[in-house]
């Protein structure tokens, strides 16, 4: 049954993707979105907690975010086509949590704080940001409006203010369960490797004065250095965030 509403939520998706921008589309996306709301809330409901722990339940919860806010930037800004560029990662996602074990235990003492429930949480609302401004920016490139790089520009800003909070939780989380703030893993360095490089990118939005092609690019590109942070670093290297 568990498997059933997420192989619905991915053909609600596939669906508003093959259907393309009209009334169809929305409309199986908005139930798309409903459905896969469903799901990690009655995730969350049976276990007792946030459905935040595992390979299964952070991409679902990555994709959702993703999606809800790629739908709600296309509504209240009336950016048509944004959907199109963010919703093929969310597929990939979805099947990606498919194939993964899902973790029904309780908390660990070490996972067991709201610390880190706010950490992961903005982590992952940061990352479906930088998604959104990856796709901003490819629809940029294609219809040449400066509105979508603006766009971009302060959809990356929010996700990156959200990406440094969530840093900071990590941070009186990684304290209160090791006894210091910083460990030098590949996650940790990984993590301040993205974070200087959007760093970089405001600096050259907002101080150089860097606007059009150049800067859509840098936007593109930085999806790329985080999705490696999180499914590159967490599969393929050791860390306190690696992915058993």
């Amino acid at each position: 049954m568990k498997q059933g509403i997420l192989v619905a939520v991915l053909f609600l998706y596939g669906l508003s993707l093959y259907t393309g921008t009209g009334r169809v589309a929305v409309w199986t996306r908005r139930l798309g979105l409903l459905v896969h709301a469903g799901y990690i809330f009655y995730r969350g409901f049976s276990l007792g907690r946030l459905p935040l722990v595992g390979v299964h339940d952070t991409v679902l919860f990555y994709a959702f975010s993703a999606a809800g806010s790629a739908a709600l930037v296309e509504w209240k800004q009336r950016v048509r086509g944004l959907s199109r560029r963010v919703y093929p990662v969310v597929l990939i996602l979805v099947v990606v949590s498919l194939m993964s074990k899902r973790v029904d235990t309780p908390l660990p003492p070490i996972l067991n704080t709201y610390w880190f429930e706010l950490h992961v949480a903005l982590s992952f609302i940061s990352y479906a940001l930088f998604t959104l401004g990856m796709g901003l920016g490819l629809l940029y490139l294609r219809e040449n409006d400066p509105a979508l790089e603006r766009l971009q520009y302060s959809t990356i800003l929010t996700g990156y203010s959200l990406f440094s909070l969530s840093m900071v939780f990590g941070g009186i989380w990684a304290q209160l369960a090791w006894g210091t703030y910083w460990l030098w893993t590949p996650k940790e360095l990984w993590t301040t490797i993205l974070w200087l490089y959007y760093s970089l990118y405001l600096h050259g939005r907002l101080v150089r004065g860097w606007f059009g092609r150049p800067v859509a690019w840098m936007g593109i590109a930085g999806f790329g250095i985080m999705m490696f942070l999180y499914l590159g670093v967490s599969l393929l290297m050791k860390s306190s965030h690696s992915f058993s």
